[in-house]
């Protein structure tokens, strides 16, 4: 059946940023975006700009005009919707359901797979604006984590292909585990980077992207390509005393900033230590400093 699946009627559910830039990427790859749901101001215009020729129809609606449909909604909101499908008869068997989400697996589309639909787990590994841009970052090429049973691998890797991406198959108990580790690296980088950029405004920077860019571009081309070898600064070389003046700045200006360079200083030094960059006897200055800094916090 899977192999053969040629109907491309779809249904987008969530046309946020995520929903409405696939399909419209499905779209750019001969499927037919039939409906979408788009509650919101900023919703419907996203669909009347990425997916102008689907009907905006109430969720059950492009379930049912849809033989693939995707479930493009915030995490916490995924179980009640398919729950609501499946009980209000939505879902029909043969029919299948795929979800955007990256930390659920297939186990949320119980209910649906109970009234014979067949479920996906197809997570794009990108940070997406609602906008045509995002196309273009889709078209270069981008990681799916993807959770499917054994009969739907054939589609799965047709859908991504697709989409040009690549399928990174992830099992059902781990997902929650690939999804930390995007978000980890994905989104604390961007609120670290903001960070960065306040503090730099501190210090009297009136470009601090200016700045920074050209560091963390390598820095993070460097990381990619060589790992713990890349780590380099004060905290790598057990330079205490900078980080002890570092400590005093940041106090100083922003004590909200203090707590999340104890933890990544701290962590830095577990992962230079431990790759033998720095010896643990040379390193005891150091984290004697991270550790009276840590304890005077937990007293604050």
């Amino acid at each position: 059946m899977h192999n053969a699946f040629t109907s491309r009627n779809i249904g987008v559910i969530g046309a946020g940023r995520v929903g409405a830039v696939l399909g419209a990427a499905l779209e750019r790859a001969g499927h037919t975006v039939v409906a979408a749901v788009a509650v919101s101001a900023a919703s419907k215009s996203r669909a009347q700009a990425l997916l102008p020729h689907a009907r905006l129809l109430p969720a059950d609606e492009v379930t049912a005009a849809a033989d693939l449909v995707i479930l493009a909604v915030p995490d916490d909101a995924l179980a009640a919707l398919v729950t609501g499908l499946a009980e209000t008869g939505a879902l029909r068997p043969g029919q299948i359901v795929a979800h955007t989400s990256g930390a659920h697996g297939l186990a949320v589309l119980a209910p649906g797979a109970a009234a014979g639909a067949f479920p996906l787990a197809l997570h794009p590994a990108m940070t997406f604006t609602g906008t045509e841009a995002d196309l273009d970052r889709l078209a270069a090429g981008i990681s799916f984590g993807v959770t499917a049973p054994e009969e739907l691998r054939a589609f799965a890797e047709g859908l991504v292909r697709d989409l040009h991406g690549v399928i990174e198959w992830i099992a059902e108990e781990r997902r929650p585990l690939y999804h930390a580790a995007l978000a980890h690296g994905a989104n604390h980088l961007a609120t670290l980077v903001a960070e960065a950029m306040d503090r730099l405004r501190d210090a009297g920077v009136h470009q601090p992207e200016r700045v920074l860019a050209p560091l963390l571009g390598a820095a993070l081309d460097n990381t990619l390509r060589l790992g713990d070898a890349a780590i380099t600064g004060p905290v790598s070389r057990g330079d205490a005393g900078t980080v002890r003046k570092h400590l005093r700045a940041l106090d100083a200006v922003a004590p909200g900033s203090v707590p999340p360079y104890l933890a990544l200083a701290r962590r830095t030094a577990d992962r230079v230590i431990a790759a033998g960059r720095l010896r643990p006897q040379d390193a005891v200055p150091l984290l004697d400093v991270l550790a009276d800094a840590s304890s005077k916090e937990r007293i604050a």
